[in-house]
């Protein structure tokens, strides 16, 4: 052993003062007793030093983070006071059912019996944030489109009756105001960029969930332009945010907001068969209407009158090989037009069913949604130049755009 500890070179210090000892023939007879003393005085030694020495985990980062606020709690702290939950009201009249007439032999022996008109009264509940000291607040359409009356309460408990400044059923936002008749400063949400994140950063959803007033969810984004026909409501114009933040009925119309504090988005979207997956409207597109619709003005939309449908070569080839399809179409990228309303540009212009628009002013087009976003940007009374192929012909053809609410009316 002692030759072993010798040729390393190295050894521990018991061992060394071993050595030294066992070298002394004298001692021999005591070695044994001081061996077991030295051990227990080694032993003392180590469990002192470690008791007194600081834990390592005391000079770690993360564990000087620990007790300190979080981000999310920094964020919530600076735009929660702004959020505000909506309460609406709305009578619908409906036709009232008697049982008694709903039996065919006392229908028929009595004969047709007028239906009583009963009221209803259909309560809703949704979210908002102040956006201005006046009073505005920024919400979702749906949330308060129809109301007879609305209510605003906010964080610290008051409530007001709001007025209904304008909305817009095409990108789902509302401008609801609220006076609170003091000099008191309302608490006003920062509005951020939506233009200026990106996948992966910290989403933030504040709200009123399920009636479950300054309820707060975190996730990330989980990508970015997601398409309304795509999410599943084709009748929007929209560019959705998604994020796998928690968004549940009552959320509508709350801030989606990014680790400043900023909101990012309007929560509005939930898929029925979603499973962790909302959608929220980008703010940018909010910063473009706020105002028209804070002065109650009606936003302008383009449409041509069509309905479409992306068309692939694949496609085409599967419904021209089917014996009972009730057209041919080209085997070609394009966007299949389904159906072309009447009265519109589209239908003044010639356009028809089965036709496939493969150019939108002389850049080609190979989706629907792609389409909508040229129609989108063109003025209304602008015209756009389609290239459409029918059948084995290629022609071109000017379709001039219309305000859509003329359409509606």
């Amino acid at each position: 052993m002692e030759q072993f500890w010798v040729s390393t070179g190295y050894y521990p210090l018991p061992l060394r003062v071993e050595v030294a000892f066992m070298r002394l023939a004298p001692l021999k007879g005591l070695w044994i007793p001081l061996k077991r003393l030295l051990l227990m005085v080694f032993a003392a030694v180590t469990m002192f030093a470690t008791a007194i020495a600081p834990p390592a985990y005391a000079q770690s980062p993360a564990a000087e983070a620990i007790g300190s606020e979080s981000f999310v709690a920094a964020a919530v702290r600076q735009v929660g006071p702004a959020v505000v939950r909506i309460d609406t009201e709305k009578t619908i009249t409906r036709q009232a059912r008697d049982p008694l007439y709903e039996d065919p032999f006392l229908r028929d022996f009595f004969g047709a019996m007028p239906r009583q008109p009963q009221e209803e009264l259909l309560r809703g509940q949704g979210s908002g944030f102040i956006i201005d000291n006046t009073g505005n607040i920024l919400t979702n359409a749906h949330v308060v489109n129809g109301a007879d009356r609305v209510v605003v309460t906010l964080k610290d408990g008051r409530s007001f009756d709001a007025i209904v400044e304008g909305f817009d059923e095409v990108t789902d936002l509302a401008v609801v105001k609220i006076d609170d008749g003091e000099d008191d400063v309302l608490p006003v949400a920062t509005l951020g960029d939506s233009d200026r994140i990106e996948v992966g950063d910290w989403a933030i959803a504040v709200g009123n969930p399920l009636g479950l007033d300054n309820t707060v969810t975190l996730g990330i984004v989980s990508t970015l332009k997601r398409t309304s026909s795509s999410v599943g409501i084709p009748g929007k114009r929209l560019e959705f945010i998604q994020t796998d933040a928690a968004i549940n009925p009552g959320n509508s119309g709350g801030p989606l907001v990014n680790q400043r504090g900023e909101v990012i988005g309007i929560n509005t979207a939930i898929r029925a068969d979603a499973m962790g997956i909302g959608f929220a409207i980008p703010i940018n597109k909010a910063k473009e209407i706020k105002d028209m619709l804070a002065r109650g003005e009606t936003v302008a939309h383009p449409y041509i009158g069509v309905q479409i449908a992306n068309l692939t070569p694949e496609q085409a080839k599967i419904n021209n090989a089917d014996i009972n399809s009730g057209m041919y179409l080209p085997e070609v990228y394009g966007v299949l037009v389904i159906r072309v309303l009447e009265g519109t540009p589209a239908a003044d212009a010639g356009l028809r069913r089965g036709d496939v628009i493969v150019q939108v002013n002389g850049t080609s087009i190979r989706s629907a949604d792609g389409l909508q976003v040229k129609v989108e940007n063109t003025p209304i009374g602008d015209a756009l130049e389609l290239k459409i192929q029918r059948g084995d012909r290629l022609q071109t053809v000017q379709v001039k755009t219309a305000e859509l609410h003329e359409q509606a009316e």
